[in-house]
């Protein structure tokens, strides 16, 4: 295990939030327009507290993705300004918490914040571990020539090179193949 459960949750929640963005290049759309949107995301990322779900949340939810992204974009040190600032405009006062069937965790917000709060304070929270562990290079960029997506590798070895929101593995090593059998065979 490379990260505490609830940090990697919050990694994952964070990265899924930041591939519903457009990516230019690869062709893909934004995700997060509408409820429907924001419904899959919380199907997939349960968060507890207050969720309102009403067009007002929604628009703070989209407004949150390039903050996130830009923890893509950074190194390591770069980045402690963002995840600080982040942590700041939430407000964030960690607490121990345990229920459902979670053991011990860390909740940095009250439970009636608004929720693109509480996703960005446990996002830079969750930052703060990979910071801290010295595991910055475990957040990626899509080696796919054709994806930008984000990610945050959790193999043993740390070898991942790309995202699981298509099949960018499968279709790079397919073309690799293609590459190979056509300079075998010309």
């Amino acid at each position: 295990m490379v990260f505490i459960h609830d940090t990697e949750l919050s990694l994952r929640a964070a990265a899924a939030l930041v591939n519903t963005l457009p990516r230019t290049g690869a062709g893909t759309a934004d995700t997060l327009t509408d409820s429907a949107g924001l419904d899959a995301y919380l199907a997939e990322f349960a968060f507890t507290g207050a969720i309102v779900r009403d067009d007002a949340e929604l628009q703070a939810m989209r407004r949150i993705r390039p903050r996130l992204r830009e923890l893509w974009d950074l190194g390591r040190d770069d980045a402690v300004a963002r995840v600080n600032a982040m942590l700041r405009d939430g407000d964030a006062q960690p607490q121990l918490v345990i229920h459902d069937d979670y053991d011990w965790h860390i909740h940095a917000t009250p439970d009636d914040a608004p929720l693109a709060t509480r996703v960005l304070v446990e996002a830079a929270m969750a930052f703060v571990d990979v910071i801290r562990a010295d595991a910055y290079d475990r957040v990626r960029i899509c080696a796919a020539d054709d994806c930008a997506a984000v990610y945050v590798d959790f193999s043993k070895n740390g070898s991942k090179r790309y995202c699981d929101t298509g099949n960018c593995g499968n279709r790079m090593n397919v073309n690799a193949y293609r590459r190979r059998k056509a300079r075998e065979n010309p």
